[in-house]
């Protein structure tokens, strides 16, 4: 039988090393891997659908998915994930010390879909009662000029959201005080060049990320991955081939990450953070397939929908091909 030529552009992450390296193959395909940024491969995949199996965002998945446009179909292999309070960036001499401090502020973004900017304003108004509408919004590029969407949105009236000058950025714009902080899963050039009157709004946020999942066992899902529809419509065995392929891939960057004899990751104790990762999170602490990971995307849709992004919420089954998501079952 002859094997399905594919391409496939991910993260080259530790979890997806093994489909770079030729340790895990997909069944049935021959693989043409490339490793981009996920910026890069979002904007190849859903202006032009270079690749047949691509990570994708979230946001713009949900998005396209509830529009009935999407041309990629998900598998639960979830390859990006972050803790958000880290995410967002203030001026310190403007009276912001608490989320609730940002209300009437104007906050620049680099899109406001993104995926990242989601969860943050949702998780702004879930947990400290700021909701979108309370902030001016400024959209821009972080480091670039120009930045616009990826892709067109409609939101309601109440959301003040006006593009910066093409000539400035966000970066700048935060360092010189034209605006009040910066959300995104960037940080600024401003704030990792140390510029005064700009720091993180949760200054400890490694303790407030981990209250926040203690409470809401929510580990905020970032990017997943997509195969063409069209693709799957003419080989619909290819979902689970390529689910399988991932989860191997994941289970063999874990299995490095316990190994203390010569250390997998640069970073002298991994394996003890690898450890307490585990004891607040439990065994597996990076969970792929729907069922662990129902509540978070349920969160997200409502979050997604709730903003304007969707015009209607999303149910986490339609994001899938159902076949990956019987894979336990097999």
């Amino acid at each position: 039988m002859n094997k399905l030529n594919i391409s496939l552009s991910v993260g080259n992450y530790d979890r997806t090393q093994a489909l770079f390296d030729g340790r895990v193959d997909i069944e049935g395909c021959n693989v043409r891997a490339v490793p981009l940024e996920p910026e890069e491969a979002f904007h190849r995949a859903f202006r032009y659908e270079e690749f047949d199996v691509t990570e994708i965002s979230m946001s713009s998945h949900m998005m396209t998915t509830a529009r009935g446009d999407n041309q990629y179909i998900g598998i639960p292999a979830f390859l990006s994930r972050v803790f958000r309070q880290s995410g967002i960036y203030v001026r310190t001499d403007r009276g912001i010390d608490k989320p609730e401090d940002l209300r009437g502020k104007t906050i620049g973004v680099p899109e406001y879909q993104i995926t990242a900017n989601v969860w943050i304003r949702g998780i702004l108004e879930d947990e400290y009662g700021v909701k979108p509408a309370d902030i001016k919004w400024r959209r821009g590029g972080v480091e670039e000029p120009g930045r616009g969407e990826r892709a067109p949105i409609e939101l309601d009236p109440s959301i003040d959201l006006q593009q910066i000058p093409d000539d400035k950025t966000l970066s700048g714009m935060l360092e010189s005080g034209e605006i009040d902080a910066v959300i995104g899963a960037r940080a600024p050039s401003c704030f990792l060049r140390g510029v005064p009157n700009v720091g993180r709004l949760f200054g400890d946020y490694i303790e407030a990320e981990k209250d926040y999942f203690r409470r809401t066992r929510i580990f905020p899902i970032m990017h997943m991955v997509g195969i063409r529809k069209s693709l799957v419509a003419e080989n619909p065995w290819l979902p689970v081939s390529v689910y399988k392929a991932f989860l191997k891939a994941k289970m063999l960057a874990v299995k490095e990450l316990d190994e203390i004899c010569h250390l997998a990751v640069t970073l002298p104790w991994m394996v003890h953070h690898h450890n307490e990762a585990k004891k607040l999170m439990g065994e597996d602490y990076w969970p792929y397939g729907l069922d662990a990971n129902r509540h978070v995307i349920e969160t997200f849709a409502r979050y997604h929908y709730g903003q304007g992004l969707s015009k209607r919420k999303v149910a986490p089954e339609e994001l899938f091909a159902a076949s990956s998501l019987d894979l336990s079952k097999i």
